[in-house]
């Protein structure tokens, strides 16, 4: 059975698609003034507002979910989706014209796993916090459809694959532009030739002589999980509590055993990796920052690179050095001391994706801020291969508007 493969997928007809979709759930979770406006431009209207779940609204926990069902049912007994069967090409057209190519299919969770350690051919590119993960299976144990935000990488830099797709002769299945100021949306039905050919695509990256060519070893990881990672693992929790209720047979073609996924490659002209920021509030700052200074100069610390950052407080910037850092990368040696002080101290970190957001919210008396490095999208695969999955909240691909909108739904019962 192929990793990366074709779905039937749904996609609704007859409404207002700038209506219908809404940006990733994991965005935009420290300022509910975005999702406050969304809420007023979609209102009633069919909408993947009322299908997925925001996490600036995770307070409201049961109450939302039930929510979420009622609308999912309402929808399929509406008879508002189309279904068709295959892959579909998306064009994401950016704010400042920038196009992002990609494949909508379903990834076998078969073949993907989030634990510490394990080799897959579908890997975690960040450590998963496991808390995090119970009340997204909450939200997916009892819903009937999967709306997907993850997005895979794969690490094309000839441009053979994705970018090989002519729209020509293609069945468009939408176009339109997405609401927010957040660019263009437009997807097309690949037909079964253009399918194989996709296939045979992923089949190459897959051979062990060509990955030994690249990486200098026979083991070959051909999707890495750049958005999503959290709603991926939920999926994954997900399937192997159904498959233990189905035979052999059964789970070979249950639908929550696949997870509609979009394919994006790494090497994409539009996809630039940012950094993710990181706000701590709820402490004492120059408590903090006096620790912070002491971890940076650890005498005890005499091998490793040194790392710099930004500490933004005080409405002031800052760049530290970390010497001879503890972790491979900045985020990780910053990571551990947080962590550490966090745990004796008291607070809380915020994940923040961008500069500006991150020093309006640096600014509040007992909050610091730090401005990370982004890491080189050259050296990712190879870093996963050799290092294993990145610190938590290591990176972000592009910023909050560019995020992949909801637009494409899969079952995911019977």
């Amino acid at each position: 059975m192929k990793t990366f493969q074709g779905a039937d997928i749904l996609i609704p007809q007859g409404i207002d698609l700038t209506k219908w979709s809404v940006v990733a759930c994991d965005q935009y979770t420290s300022e509910p003034e975005y999702w406050q406006q969304v809420e007023a431009f979609v209102g009633d209207a069919p909408s993947t507002l009322h299908i997925t779940f925001p996490e600036a609204y995770l307070s409201e926990g049961e109450q939302r979910i039930r929510a979420i069902n009622a609308h999912m049912e309402a929808y399929l007994e509406q008879g508002l989706f189309a279904q068709y069967s295959g892959m579909v090409y998306v064009e994401r057209t950016l704010r400042d014209g920038r196009i992002r190519k990609g494949l909508v299919g379903a990834v076998d969770l078969e073949d993907y796993s989030f634990a510490a350690g394990a080799r897959p051919m579908v890997r975690a590119t960040e450590g998963t916090v496991l808390e995090r993960i119970p009340p997204r299976v909450k939200i997916r144990e009892r819903a009937k459809l999967e709306l997907p935000h993850v997005m895979l990488l794969i690490d094309d830099p000839d441009k053979a694959v994705i970018e090989g797709v002519r729209t020509d002769g293609l069945q468009k299945l939408y176009d339109f532009d997405l609401m927010m100021d957040s660019g263009h949306l437009a997807g097309y039905l690949l037909g079964e030739a253009e399918q194989a050919r996709i296939e045979r695509g992923l089949a190459h990256l897959a051979d062990k002589a060509e990955y030994s060519k690249k990486y200098g070893v026979e083991e070959a990881f051909v999707f890495a999980v750049g958005d999503g990672n959290h709603s991926l693992a939920a999926a994954k929790t997900c399937w192997e509590q159904t498959k233990k209720t189905l035979s052999a047979e059964e789970q070979q073609g249950h639908p929550a055993r696949f997870a509609l996924v979009e394919l994006v490659n790494l090497h994409d002209d539009s996809l630039v990796f940012e950094a993710i920021h990181r706000v701590v509030s709820g402490v004492e700052p120059a408590r903090l920052l006096e620790q912070l200074q002491a971890f940076c100069c650890d005498a005890a610390r005499t091998e490793g690179e040194d790392q710099r950052f930004i500490c933004v407080n005080d409405g002031a910037r800052t760049e530290l050095c970390i010497r001879h850092a503890p972790c491979g990368l900045t985020v990780g040696s910053l990571q551990q001391f947080l962590d550490a002080y966090i745990k004796t101290y008291g607070g809380s970190v915020d994940y923040i994706h961008g500069v500006e957001v991150t020093e309006r919210l640096a600014a509040a008396p007992d909050a610091v801020g730090f401005l990370l490095p982004a890491i080189e999208k050259r050296q990712f695969f190879k870093t996963i291969l050799l290092d294993g999955a990145l610190p938590r909240k290591t990176f972000s691909m592009g910023e909050a508007h560019e995020k992949r909108f909801y637009m494409e739904a899969k079952k995911i019962t019977y």
